[in-house]
């Protein structure tokens, strides 16, 4: 499949995106990640995975930031950090003896979870009351056929019933068009913290379109986005 990480990185987002999921037409292949600048965060996307399979990409690629999509329960989040954990410290040249490892593997540090919720019409916020000491932020994105990817949003004002002070990113089918009523959100009390975007700047499934990204950042910039 094809990538053009290194001409979306070249737009100095906040967040880049790597999705490690057979199913997934965006599923990333490929044995190593372009140089990225040093301002950027990468972010492994994880669906139901294994945890030996999660923290070993973690070792590959030197990710900062995990995003679950499936059902991961509290207790993976918790055990997904205390393992990572684990690492950072046997890797940690004043702590004991590196993880060894076939190939060259980057710095570890701290890591964030972030835990994706799905939603359509409605939902159960009393859901997220669990995973609110585990993880480090949510993520609503649209439920629908696939695990992301769907290209079109869920009512937003499913949001105002949102009874956490914890940042959310907010996901699902946001494109330009999406802007003013993404900027009317960015207004309200509620913590967002940053937008995802994928499938509607895409000409297909991992190739983006490179100028209406730049539109998209130039249209929001200097606030947070991902």
């Amino acid at each position: 499949m094809k990538h053009n990480t290194a001409d979306v990185a070249a737009l100095d987002p906040d967040y880049l995106g790597f999705i490690f999921f057979e199913k997934s037409p965006r599923n990333y292949d490929l044995n190593e990640i372009p140089e990225l600048h040093s301002g950027i965060k990468k972010v492994g996307v994880f669906v139901n995975a294994e945890l030996d399979f999660v923290l070993e990409k973690v070792r590959q690629f030197g990710f900062e930031v995990i995003q679950l999509h499936g059902n991961e329960s509290p207790e993976y989040c918790t055990e997904l950090k205390t393992r990572h954990a684990e690492l950072v410290s046997a890797s940690h040249p004043n702590l004991g003896m590196p993880v060894p490892s076939p190939i060259e593997v980057p710095a570890l540090s701290s890591i964030e979870v972030w835990k994706v919720f799905s939603i359509k019409d409605s939902f159960d916020f009393s859901v997220l009351k669990e995973y609110e000491p585990v993880v480090d932020k949510f993520l609503f994105d649209t439920k629908g056929k696939e695990k992301g990817g769907n290209g079109y949003t869920f009512d937003w004002n499913v949001l105002k019933d949102y009874p956490s002070s914890k940042p959310f990113i907010l996901s699902g089918g946001i494109g330009l068009e999406e802007i003013d009523s993404v900027r009317e959100l960015m207004q309200t009390d509620l913590p967002l913290y940053a937008i995802d975007v994928n499938s509607k700047f895409e000409d297909q499934p991992g190739l983006k379109n490179i100028e209406n990204l730049k539109k998209l950042i130039d249209s929001f910039t200097p606030t947070k986005r991902t």
